[in-house]
This record gives C-alpha cells, structure tokens and sequence, in this order.
C-alpha cells in the first residue's frame, strides 16, 4: 500500500542547491503538510506514494524559491504610480501606512510571479509589511528600524515599538523580524550599544545597510548622511567601527558593496552579506565576494530605482560583474539569501524536512538532454517571465503562469488609484 500524500513535483531537472548537490534528471519531489518529505527518482518516489496531486513538469527546472534578501517593498507602489503620471518627487503619502500596505501587496505579487518566495523588508511601517505578508502567506523577514532622529527619545521610541511587534510575531511560523540601523555612520556609539544589548536580549538578527538607497522614504526619526560623531573613530572604516562595537559577528547582515579587505573582515567576524547588483551598479561596480558557508545573498533594494523586483536578474548581473559561473549566482539567489536572514534551516534548497516553498521555470528552447550546463541556461537563457509555477509551504501560488494568490484585477487599480491621491498630495 502507497503512502498518502499532498502533492509530487516530477520536473525535468531538479536543482536542490544542497551542498555538493548536482543537477539530477528523472527525480521528482514529495510533499506533504507544508514540508518536503522525499527526494529521489521518480519511479522509485512513485511507487511509494499515492499524492493527492501529481504534477509532470517535462521541459522544466524545479528550484528552490529564489530569495530577495533585501527589499523596499512598498516603493513598488510608487514606481508603478510614476507610470501613471505621478509626478518625479517622493510625495510624504509614501510614509503613509496605507502605502505601504498597498505597495507592499502590489510587490509580493509582482515577487511571486519572478519565483521569489521570501523576501526581507525594510519599511517604514514594518507592522503593515508583517501584516501583509501573513495575509499573503509568504516568507517575509520584517526589519524593525531604529534610528536617533531630531527627538531626544527618537532611538527610544523606535526600539518600544520594535520590541511590541517582536512580542506579537516571535512565534509566526512565516514572519521573522530583525534590527535593522538606520543610517548606521550617523549613529552615536550609544544607540549601537543599546541595539545590541537589545539583539542580544531578544536573540535577534540585525542588519546594517552601509549605503541606504537614494529615493526611499525615511522612517520615522531616521536621518540621511549625518556626520560621523565625535565617539566614533573618524579613521577607521565603517565595518571596522561595528566590529569593534560588537555588532559585526553571526546573526548579523551587512547590505551594500564589500571590496576584498571588507569581505575578509566579514568573513572573521562570522557576518553576511547582502548585495543588490543593479542598484549598486548606479554608484560603482559592486564587488560580490562568496563568504564561506554561503553568507552571501542577493537583494533588490528600491523597486523604484532599480525597477523590476527579480532575483534571476539580479544573480546573471552578479555573475557577469564578478565572473563566477551560473551555478554559483544562482545559489547565492536561494540558499545564500536564505542563509543571509538566518533561514537556511527552513528553505534555500530542496531536502526532506525543509519548507516547500519552491519554484518551476519552463526551458523549453533553452536545455536539451544533451545540455551539461542546465544552470547556465536558467541563468542566461530564461527571464522572470519563464517561471511557470511557485508553491509556498506547498500551495499554489503562481500554477502554469497565472498567479493565483492575488486578485489581478484589484492589482491593477492600485498604481492608478495612488497616482491620483499622491497628485493630490503634491498639489496640497
């Protein structure tokens, strides 16, 4: 007698990204309750389970789901206004709460579409981001931002609302939360002490975004390119000031560029990276070091200065700015990211017992059976377009390129409808 099962996944090709894993052909993936609980060849998987749905993917590569592990989410929103007519200057509505959880939908969306099925956040309403994202049921880690501002409790404010939105998702099995810094060189050496006294309370995660991207709307009390302090020391650099406060180390992520001398103290201290190609490439060529223990992962940064929100995109730019192969770029887009926010215990590849968020591209036209290099032609070959389906935990949400966890219809009336209210604001 066959053991039951939710669902089995026979594609083409399968890439777990586990370590030392290859490109296997002929094998197929079981899942039941959310989870991966089999992978071997399909005849042999057939044989033992009896799966409510069986799905033959026979010109596809099954992934796990691509990652963007650091994201302005609800800027989606106002890139898509913009196409409308909105006008150039970021209006204030965009640090509104309903922006953001509008822009924060209308991005999950366009996310799921592009194959990616966790992303980290940074917003100025991370209570919304959080409630969006579980409404949703996709794998969001939701930064809580701290920053000094102009108010003397600016710092303390933001941390009691940090702690409070802990308290209320610590045991959400989909939202994971971290400390992110806000404007980390303008930073006093007390309120970096006080953060990590918190991470280290609490066990959280902590990211540091060296260079913040250009356009995004502030959060409350935060402040753009202040002045070094006067405790800081002014000489060192801004990873060597962090490491020697105690904040560069494991569970801790560092957002932007990293040159050979900055990737070597990252890789000392035991930190991750996050890198946001395309974005970066607006300043300088960004450098894309592999840490060791795959601590490198990929990020989108602001949807309304980089334009589309897609990984793949991003893991061909890394690869063809830092010349490693297909391979390498694409596990920097899924267990990288994954290891980058802390979740490789949950996703980022493809083996039994982990979460079965996952993703299928079409290559039809693009591999044949006699292709040694599969990855290169996901890398180089296919687009987001090419995604035919992604599940999170196990359900569906995008099947045979229609995306089915969203209402399109109401999507689309989004970027019209905020391109007439942030006229309406600009003119006010």
């Amino acid at each position: 007698m066959r053991d039951s099962a939710d669902l089995m996944i026979e594609p083409r090709w399968l890439l777990s990204m586990a370590p030392g894993g290859a490109v296997l052909e002929g094998h197929a993936v079981v899942v039941d309750a959310g989870r991966i609980i089999a992978v071997a060849p399909a005849a042999e998987l057939r044989a033992r389970f009896e799966p409510r749905e069986h799905l033959l993917r026979e010109s596809h590569a099954l992934l796990p789901g691509l990652v963007n592990a650091h994201v302005r989410a609800s800027l989606a929103l106002l890139r898509a206004a913009r196409a409308c007519g909105e006008p150039g200057a970021l209006p204030l509505e965009c640090h509104s709460a309903d922006f953001v959880r509008d822009g924060t939908r209308l991005a999950i969306a366009e996310m799921l579409r592009a194959g990616i099925t966790c992303f980290a956040d940074l917003s100025p309403h991370p209570e919304e981001a959080a409630r969006v994202a579980a409404a949703a049921q996709v794998r969001a880690a939701i930064a809580l931002p701290v920053g000094e501002g102009a108010a003397a409790d600016g710092a303390t404010a933001l941390l009691a609302r940090a702690e409070r939105l802990w308290d209320e998702y610590r045991s959400d099995p989909r939202i994971s939360l971290f400390f992110a810094p806000l404007a980390v060189q303008g930073l006093s050496d007390a309120t970096l002490n006080r953060i990590r006294r918190v991470t280290d309370e609490l066990d959280a995660r902590l990211a540091l975004e060296l260079a913040p991207d250009a356009e995004a709307p502030e959060s409350p009390g935060e402040v753009r390119d202040a002045p070094p302090r006067p405790d800081t020391e002014a000489t060192s650099s801004p990873l060597a000031r962090l490491a020697a406060l105690g904040l560069l180390r494991p569970g801790t992520t560092v957002i932007g560029s990293a040159g050979a001398a900055e990737a070597q103290l990252l890789a000392r201290h035991g930190a991750a990276l996050v890198v946001c190609p395309q974005a970066s490439l607006r300043c300088r060529p960004p450098a894309v070091p592999l840490l060791q223990g795959e601590r490198t992962g990929l990020g989108t940064g602001s949807p309304a200065i980089c334009g589309a929100l897609d990984v793949l995109a991003e893991a061909r730019t890394a690869a063809l700015l830092s010349g490693f192969g297909a391979a390498a770029a694409l596990r920097l887009a899924t267990l990288g990211g994954a290891t980058a926010l802390g979740l490789q215990g949950q996703i980022g590849s493809i083996e039994p017992g982990k979460v079965a968020d996952l993703t299928c591209i079409a290559l039809e036209g693009l591999a044949s059976r006699a292709c040694a290099r599969v990855e290169d032609a996901i890398l180089f070959g296919a687009t987001r377009d090419a995604v035919s389906d992604v599940w999170l935990g196990g359900r569906a949400a995008v099947r045979a390129h229609t995306l089915v966890a969203f209402d399109p219809e109401e999507l689309a009336h989004l970027p019209l409808r905020w391109a007439q209210r942030l006229k309406m604001g600009v003119a006010a």
